[in-house]
């Protein structure tokens, strides 16, 4: 697992022990080609610029506070990367959490999300996701409504976030959501208590 914790094994004298956060998470971001992914990772400090699992790809990563712990997020884009079911299986190893991201204006992103939520079970089952529908700012040429993502979303029992990087609105929170997904489910606010009773 990538997850790391600073609290434990450096107790004593060591100044290894104040790392810059307490938790680093691995995320993918997946969708059809033209929704907007990297919109969402443009204003993020830039990370790998190569990948180990496909050329040209790299990821962003941002630094978090989640209830007082700082987490670093390794934002994976898949964007580009041959078929899907590639991407996934290339990418979902050692991954945290899925950003499954759809445009709002543009309806067959979102009919396509059935082909991508199939894949993630197949390849990445048990995996916390939250669903995105992006591009908010331009409401005004929306394709698709509100009630009609919440209830995909209720179905597949992910949250949805409706966001615009443009406006800054909902990014840090989708991306909060999600770490508190993937920490409950591996279970490190548990190891992060024992940590500090050590």
């Amino acid at each position: 697992m990538s997850m790391m914790s600073d609290g434990g094994g450096g107790q004593g004298g060591g100044g290894e022990s104040s790392k810059p956060y307490d938790y680093l998470l691995k995320f993918l971001l997946v969708g059809d080609s033209d929704v907007g992914k990297h919109e969402i990772l443009q204003p993020l400090e830039d990370g790998s610029s190569e990948s180990p699992f496909c050329v040209g790809s790299g990821h962003k990563t941002t630094t978090i506070l989640l209830d007082g712990k700082r987490v670093k997020l390794q934002l994976w884009d898949t964007s580009g990367q041959g078929r899907f079911c590639t991407i996934i299986r290339s990418y979902s190893r050692g991954a945290q959490g899925i950003l499954l991201v759809y445009d709002i204006t543009n309806k067959w992103s979102f009919e396509g999300l059935d082909r991508w939520m199939k894949e993630i079970q197949e390849h990445a089952p048990g995996v916390p996701k939250v669903l995105i529908g992006n591009r908010l700012h331009l409401a005004f040429k929306r394709q698709v409504s509100q009630s009609q993502a919440e209830q995909y979303a209720a179905k597949n029992h992910v949250n949805l976030f409706e966001v615009s990087p443009l406006c800054d609105f909902n990014i840090v929170e989708s991306f909060t959501e999600l770490s508190r997904l993937a920490l409950k489910r591996n279970g490190m606010e548990r190891l992060w208590r024992a940590n500090k009773e050590q």
